[in-house]
């Protein structure tokens, strides 16, 4: 489910760089309440949001829309965070940034999140500044394009110049 289309077009006359387009981030959790709040918030930081409710509709979703990140829950009926992501990095002809929240980060989650490939693991309940500082740090390594610095209620989002073309 897409909770708002890409905003495109020039949004600052005075701008000769051309349209901007919004970074979309997938928020898979099975619990609706979390999901919508982690979009409100996103979406209030200029972000488009994909919204799945569990693993394996984010790997659906992810073949079908353009996503620049992922916020994984780890414990999901059918494919947790960890096997969904795995599925999606052997299927996408891309490299995709995610991060996995989880209310059990033991040593032992971390290590197998870091082994597969995961940009950081989020502890839940989760801090709305450190999801916005992790977001950004993950675009900004994968996509070389720095998102300034998040903070709640900030006026403009996270844009690029152009759509952002992943790195193969």
């Amino acid at each position: 489910m897409v909770t708002n289309s890409p905003r495109t077009g020039n949004d600052d006359p005075d701008n000769p760089k051309g349209p901007t387009v919004r970074f979309s981030v997938l928020i898979a959790d099975d619990d609706r309440g979390n999901r919508e709040a982690l979009a409100e918030v996103l979406e209030n930081q200029g972000f488009r949001t994909v919204l799945a409710a569990d693993g394996g509709q984010a790997v659906e979703l992810v073949q079908v829309d353009m996503v620049h990140l992922i916020l994984f829950d780890m414990h999901m009926p059918g494919l947790t965070g960890l096997e969904a992501f795995a599925v999606i990095r052997q299927t996408l002809d891309r490299i995709l940034p995610a991060v996995l929240m989880t209310a059990d980060a033991s040593n032992d989650l971390i290590r197998r999140a870091f082994q597969a490939q995961m940009f950081s693991v989020i502890p839940k309940p989760v801090n709305t500044n450190i999801v916005l500082n992790t977001l950004s740090r993950a675009l900004a390594k994968v996509y070389g394009v720095a998102c300034g610095n998040l903070l709640p209620n900030r006026d403009a989002g996270p844009t690029l110049t152009k759509p952002p073309t992943p790195p193969a």
